[in-house]
């Protein structure tokens, strides 16, 4: 069987690893013995390459990827704010400032872990969960001060950019407290700022501009 030069359409696609002639294959070349020499093992290379087809169509079932599907992120943007609830431009701004100022300080303690020998997956990992776990409470559940300072620590300690979790669960935790804003009577409830300030970290910090506030 003689060697087929690759086309060079194909070869600037796929360039050579190894700058390896082309080899001619009717010379004394078995390739149901195992190659006794370096020269062998890339002839065998080589003849394995041209009788692999230049483009290949992968069979797939969409209905086994939605079986295996862990993570669903909605599209679906906040509940707007009831009139004189939504926080003005500049508050938000003042608090997305804020928010990256304390991201600063807890960087410097995270270097300190890697100093420690502790994984910063694992850290992430550990983050994530509770953040994960604190969310689906969260949503059976009505607002607390202690739930605000959890989660506002938790987005704290989130690296950018964001895994696909963590980006899903920040979504979900600022519909839930729009959906938590709508039920609240007053203005002047002390749920409402802190409310505001997670859909507005997680929508303007985080860059999930379709679920922010208008500004009043």
């Amino acid at each position: 069987m003689a060697w087929v030069p690759v086309e060079s359409a194909v070869e600037e696609l796929m360039p050579r690893l190894l700058p390896v002639e082309p080899c001619d294959l009717t010379e004394c070349f078995d390739p149901s013995v195992p190659p006794r020499t370096p020269q062998e093992y890339l002839r065998r290379v080589q003849l394995e390459a041209a009788q692999c087809p230049d483009v290949v169509v992968a069979q797939i079932d969409p209905k086994k990827l939605k079986r295996r599907q862990t993570v669903n992120v909605s599209l679906s943007g906040c509940q707007p704010a009831p009139e004189g609830y939504s926080p003005t431009l500049q508050w938000q701004q003042q608090q997305v400032a804020q928010f990256s100022a304390i991201r600063q300080s807890v960087n410097k303690h995270r270097s300190h872990w890697k100093s420690q020998q502790l994984d910063s997956n694992v850290i992430m990992a550990t983050v994530t969960s509770v953040l994960e776990y604190l969310s689906n409470w969260f949503g059976e559940r009505d607002f607390t001060p202690e739930l605000g300072r959890w989660l506002y620590a938790l987005l704290a300690c989130l690296e950018k950019p964001l895994l696909p979790e963590a980006h899903s669960l920040i979504r979900q935790l600022a519909r839930r407290c729009s959906e938590v804003r709508l039920l609240v009577d007053s203005k002047d409830d002390e749920r409402v700022p802190a409310l505001n300030l997670l859909i507005c970290l997680v929508s303007r910090y985080f860059d999930q501009r379709d679920l922010a506030d208008e500004p009043s």
